[in-house]
């Protein structure tokens, strides 16, 4: 088959994949497959291979990532029923005071809590954000969506555990803990700038409460006060007393006081456990080699202990049936994100075994930016069409993985490129826009600048220090 025939059918499978999910509201999941089989049948490769390459496709992914993204989602979902998030929000708000609160919880948002499942996140975070926003004047509640919509979309995408740091790290066979690194050196200057150059914008005339805002007040929603005296109810033990008058002994019941824990034992096992990424990473930049080390900083053995840690924590502070109901939270959490992960490695397999990647390889000069920028827009083009952050990183990850080798460029700066060209435009077909209308108290139009223009401001911004990373790497 002719390079232009395989093109064509590629830009129809694409398309498709966008109508099904949009247009017909077809599961991504079924979508995505469905792509796949047109995509290999269409371009010649017959049933067997097609078949083939679906089902090694998404073998191989699930195998490279899927104990990852559950082992991560675990972990959020025992430090959500643990109140971190509350807990944190409380401390920074103390720390850094209402000025620099926004930038402060977007910032803790987008590096530290990316294991807790995203919806999950918004709707515990986002009441606390409200709450916070009268304390900030009349801009309050675009600060504070501003700052939520930017530190949660470009958290999942750039920061590992993110399960769209994962998805783009395992299909672009990027190292964890190279992305880890290179990923904080994107997320952080690009969390800040896009929040100053949104809020700037909204805060010039642009933002109008009288249109933009449900509720002007904000007397609906508490504010967002957490302290360490909400402890759990307190547990009890059975303790042998002498009674009085004889050597026998009664059973009483004697209340133990279990206050919650320390806000940095409740983290440090997911902080531990990325340190342990990261140190492989540079250990492995530094070519030295130490076999305690390569075990511990291997990312399954690291967000293992970070897991174990964790289920710890919980099983001491809160009871091992809490931690259990947790536990099955979070796998139910996890079950869609795996199965939508492992479909973006079959289309990589598809698109391989198609030869896209060869094809779109001689049109792309290897060692200039144009390659970058390249990914970036294809992956704004499918997130306009497709809607979701992640599924369409998945995607353009998945569509550009076979071509990464004819590059010549580093893996890790494509996959950013395609995490950041996946934030442009998050609109009307985004389950996060209308959380956020609803959550913060925003219309429509006030979503449409927060949200929208905001992570979009935040996807261009990003292109800055990845196209910097390629001068060096």
């Amino acid at each position: 088959m002719s390079d232009t025939a395989i093109l064509i059918n590629t830009a129809v499978a694409i398309i498709a994949i966008a109508v099904l999910i949009v247009r017909f509201k077809l599961n991504p999941l079924i979508a995505l497959v469905i792509g796949c089989c047109y995509l290999g049948l269409a371009a010649g490769l017959g049933v067997g291979k097609t078949v083939d390459a679906i089902s090694s496709g998404f073998g191989d992914i699930m195998a490279e990532i899927g104990l990852l993204i559950a082992f991560g989602v675990l972990m959020g979902a025992i430090l959500r029923d643990l109140r971190a998030i509350e807990r944190l929000v409380d401390r920074l708000m103390k720390a850094v005071g209402p000025k620099r609160i926004p930038y402060a919880m977007a910032l803790t948002i987008a590096t530290f809590l990316q294991s807790i499942y995203l919806d999950v996140l918004l709707v515990i975070a986002a009441p606390l954000a409200k709450g916070i926003a009268p304390r900030l004047g009349r801009f309050g509640t675009a600060r504070m969506a501003t700052a939520l919509a930017i530190g949660l979309e470009c958290g999942i995408i750039f920061t590992v555990p993110g399960v769209g740091a994962l998805a783009l790290a395992g299909l672009l066979h990027v190292p964890l803990g190279t992305y880890l690194l290179y990923g904080l050196v994107v997320v952080i200057p690009t969390v800040l700038v896009a929040i100053f150059v949104t809020t700037f914008l909204l805060t010039r005339g642009w933002w109008k409460p009288a249109v933009d805002e449900q509720d002007l007040t904000g007397q609906d929603t508490p504010k967002a006060e957490v302290t360490d005296d909400d402890a759990p109810a307190p547990a009890t033990r059975e303790t042998p007393e002498p009674v009085a008058g004889g050597g026998a002994t009664a059973t009483l019941v004697e209340p133990r006081q279990r206050t919650e824990p320390r806000l940095l034992v409740l983290l440090a096992p997911l902080v531990v456990a990325l340190l342990l990424v990261a140190t492989g990473a540079i250990a492995e930049m530094a070519h030295w080699s130490n076999p305690v080390v390569a075990l511990l900083s291997t990312p399954m053995v690291a967000l293992l202990i970070g897991l174990v840690g964790t289920c710890l924590v919980g099983r001491w502070y809160a009871g091992q049936p809490r931690v259990e109901k947790a536990l099955a939270a979070g796998l139910r959490q996890s079950g869609q994100i795996l199965l939508l992960s492992g479909v973006g490695g079959s289309l990589a397999a598809v698109i391989k075994a198609v030869g896209l990647g060869d094809i779109l390889g001689k049109y792309l000069s290897a060692g200039a930016w144009a390659p970058l920028l390249v990914v970036w827009a294809i992956a704004a083009v499918l997130h306009i069409a497709v809607g979701s952050v992640t599924i369409s990183a998945i995607t353009a990850a998945g569509l550009l993985a076979p071509v990464a080798p004819a590059l010549g460029l580093d893996p890790v700066l494509i996959a950013l490129a395609a995490g950041a060209g996946s934030l442009f435009l998050v609109h009307l077909t985004s389950n996060t826009f209308w959380l956020l209308q609803a959550l913060m108290g925003q219309t429509t139009r006030g979503t449409l600048k927060t949200c929208s223009v905001g992570v979009s401001i935040a996807s261009v911004t990003a292109l800055g220090p990845i196209l910097a990373l390629s001068l060096v790497l």
